[in-house]
């Protein structure tokens, strides 16, 4: 998966050098800097610090729902294969993110140098053969899951590498990046349940979201598009709709396991009242998150503001994805998810990784 859904560019971004490839403040020499040259130690932390905004870090929090909401779908409690599902996809998210710098160099060193391949931070063979190396990790782990998960992570790498190469700046690519969210989703419920049948609605949902956060992205560095937000902010209203009020059908395993007595499905087989008013705060912070910035961008769509929107609608990812679980009867799985929103606000927080934008 991209930049594109992973971060606002240029958002939160460290001040550019005046040229592309030109000293920054980690590469700055010391008479322009009028300090010392660093020692050995301040160099592996000015790579480290590249590395991880290549890689968009804090991004990484909006990846395990993705799993862990495809668990809760299929009607499987989370196991070891659910943590290689999410081991796989935090190494094929990671892939895309190398891969979608590697792939926009030369558009970066004209519109944002201080990026870290053109200004010279992290060599652009290297961040292709991370990239590959991160495909192939992703790939083994899922194959570490089983076949039908190894069978849902084929085409997800295909996904990723199509539309960072391809498919971004064409029409196809907010609906590249849709499917890939919800194929990351479906690689959890084929590790967990083994199959992906009953996990269908959550992706189409979840890859919805995603389809809405990209098509606003398209515009984030320029602004301009009224009609994009708009259709984001509509596009929340409908999901957020269908999450909390649509009467669902518990997974077959959630079903069998609701004994007399026990909390189980409600009549029309709507979900436990627990689950239902869990899944009504967690639509509604799902909404809160996304909805503002979405028409404040309508009001007034200036790049900055695009870009908040972006952001905006990312962070969104997690509170749906809790949602999505709970939908499904899985509490203790859609809390967990809903806890990675400030556990990833708390990261990027940390003092390492200031310049990195959370989104």
């Amino acid at each position: 998966m991209s930049r594109t859904v992973a971060t606002a560019r240029g958002a939160s971004a460290p001040a550019g050098p005046t040229a592309a490839g030109g000293p920054t403040a980690e590469t700055a020499t010391p008479a322009a800097s009028g300090g010392t040259t660093p020692g050995p130690s301040r160099s592996r932390s000015g790579r480290a610090g590249a590395w991880a905004e290549l890689l968009r870090l804090p991004a990484l929090f909006t990846v395990p729902g993705d799993a862990l909401a495809g668990a809760a779908a299929a009607g499987a409690r989370p196991g070891p294969r659910t943590l290689l599902a999410i081991g796989s996809s935090l190494c094929l998210y990671e892939a895309g993110m190398a891969l979608n710098d590697w792939a926009d160099r030369a558009e970066d060193a004209v519109e944002r140098p201080h990026r870290p391949i053109p200004s010279g931070r992290v060599r652009p063979a290297a961040a292709l053969a991370a990239a590959g190396a991160l495909t192939g990790a992703g790939l083994a782990l899922a194959a570490g899951a089983g076949r039908p998960a190894l069978a849902v992570a084929a085409p997800l790498a295909a996904t990723v590498w199509a539309y960072d190469l391809a498919l971004k700046h064409t029409p196809a690519g907010p609906a590249a990046m849709a499917a890939a969210r919800g194929l990351d989703l479906l690689l959890g419920a084929a590790a967990t349940g083994g199959g992906t049948r009953a996990a269908l609605p959550s992706a189409a949902l979840l890859g919805t979201h995603t389809l809405a956060v990209t098509a606003v992205s398209r515009r984030e560095t320029t602004g301009g598009s009224v009609l994009a937000p708009l259709a984001a902010l509509a596009t929340t209203g409908a999901l957020t709709r269908l999450v909390t009020h649509r009467r669902t059908r518990l997974p077959a395993g959630r079903r069998a396991a609701a004994a007399p007595g026990l909390p189980g499905p409600g009549p029309a087989g709507r979900p436990p009242r627990a689950d239902g008013v869990l899944t009504t705060a967690l639509g509604a912070a799902y909404a809160a998150a996304a909805a503002r910035p979405y028409f404040h961008a309508t009001l007034n769509p200036s790049p900055p503001l695009t870009q908040r929107a972006v952001g905006g609608g990312i962070r969104a990812t997690i509170p749906l994805q809790a949602a999505l679980a709970a939908r499904s009867g899985a509490v203790t799985t859609s809390l967990l998810v809903a806890a990675l929103a400030p556990a990833g606000r708390l990261f990027a927080r940390r003092a390492g990784m200031r310049k990195v934008s959370i989104t």
